[in-house]
């Protein structure tokens, strides 16, 4: 008779039957609900104080803008040190600044400058510790069962993203941004109470001996090295430049192209968070049934024709259907791109290819949608984003014409990558 936690019979929901994984990814959706409650507080704060949409944008900026830099220190660090006490550690720091808003808010001392502060001093922190709890969930679930760990994290994320603005409404309206404020700082606690349910597995000591700046060069390296590797994160990078900056820009499409308001754009996001979840339901059967890396050539083909109707779209409601099945697209493939870079290498290297893949994401959001948001200004926002999206699927098929191989079955390469000793250099 199977045991009690062994609830899950949908093949994507397996990772679910280790009460490890369970208890932190509960933790991480806890923390992100209120996380999104923050941004919609400051962002309402921001825009009420300021009258400038740039203000908002700029505070915006300053919470990724440390992910360019800062990722591959985070992945050394998290990789040379005990993942479970690096994560809670990066919870409390965030807990402390989220209070520290907090506090000013209630005592009417909030200002503009001082989130900006906070929200840079945050984007540090997370982008120093994430790639810990990144590394942590792979840790919690088998090698074989990793895409579907990375696909139900991306899915708790879009999770939060649907309830966290639904929650922050309710709160402004009731109480105030302290009281939003307030919540994700007491959320950040379902994180720590996560952590200390978990018994991650035994280490590599001989992880810890290797100096911080030679871990991020090795774990370049590696990256630069393997063919696999590399190639996703170029994928990753084009995805991120071309195609992601329909995230971004959904405000513009909603009322610029769309004649809509505030409410279309909020239903347009939360249509793009439905289908991220429900995507991910049934990403591990699609696995299984085509098999990681066709699938990850069937989605990157995939998403450049449903990012071109979606940005034809005519009116709000045929928008709202297309951005579902695009960010549904969207989960497959980058939960299936992160996951690749992972599973090509051993354990005490996951966190570090997991940094280089959120380095090379944020680095190709932020030029793609900024340059798309300009050029839009001057040519419009259709033609540009379907010129983008023409783009992206010339590139995946000139790939497939020239590498047919790499859309083909895939294999780890965990076993050719020796662990860090004395002697290696």
């Amino acid at each position: 008779m199977p045991s009690s936690h062994r609830l899950p019979r949908l093949a994507s929901l397996r990772p679910f039957e280790h009460p490890g994984y369970f208890a932190v990814w509960l933790g991480a959706l806890v923390s992100n609900i209120g996380t999104w409650m923050e941004t919609v507080a400051m962002g309402v704060y921001v825009t009420q104080t300021t009258g400038r949409a740039e203000s908002t944008g700029a505070i915006v900026a300053l919470s990724f803008l440390p992910a360019v830099i800062l990722s591959p220190v985070g992945g050394a660090l998290a990789d040379r040190f005990d993942r479970r006490a690096y994560a809670a550690f990066g919870a409390v720091l965030q807990a402390a600044l989220a209070g520290v808003l907090t506090v000013l808010a209630f005592r009417g001392q909030l200002t503009v400058p001082v989130i900006g502060v906070i929200s840079f001093l945050n984007g540090c922190v997370s982008t120093l510790t994430y790639p810990a709890f990144g590394a942590l969930l792979a840790e919690l679930v088998p090698p074989e069962e990793l895409h579907l760990s990375t696909s139900l994290n991306s899915a708790q994320f879009n999770l939060g993203r649907i309830l966290g603005p639904t929650l922050a409404a309710v709160v402004l309206q009731a109480g105030g941004p302290a009281w939003a404020l307030f919540a994700n700082t007491l959320s950040f606690f379902a994180v720590l109470v996560a952590l200390s349910r978990v018994v991650p597995p035994a280490r590599d000591a001989a992880a810890k001996l290797e100096p911080l700046w030679a871990g991020i060069r090795r774990g370049i390296t590696v990256a630069r090295d393997d063919e696999d590797i590399s190639l996703v994160l170029a994928a990753t990078f084009f995805v991120a430049a071309l195609v992601a900056p329909f995230i971004g820009l959904v405000p513009v499409f909603a009322i610029r192209e769309l004649g809509q308001g505030a409410a279309a754009t909020s239903l347009l996001v939360t249509c793009q968070g439905a289908g991220a979840v429900t995507a991910a339901l049934g990403v591990g059967t699609l696995a299984e049934l085509f098999g990681q890396r066709k699938l990850r050539g069937y989605a990157a083909t995939s998403i450049a024709a449903l990012s071109g109707i979606y940005w034809l779209a005519p009116t709000l409601q045929v928008a709202a259907v297309c951005i579902f099945f695009l960010g549904a697209n969207y989960l497959v493939l980058m939960s299936s791109l992160s996951a690749s870079c992972q599973n090509r290498v051993p354990r005490q290297l996951q966190a570090r290819m997991g940094s280089l893949y959120s380095m090379v994401l944020g680095a190709g959001y932020a030029l793609g949608v900024w340059v798309q948001g300009a050029l839009a200004d001057r040519v419009g926002l259709r033609f540009v984003t379907l010129s983008t999206s023409a783009i992206f699927l010339a590139l995946v098929l000139t790939t497939r014409l020239l590498r047919p191989a790499r859309f083909e079955n895939e294999h780890t390469l965990q076993a050719e990558v020796q662990p860090f000793s004395d002697n290696a250099h």
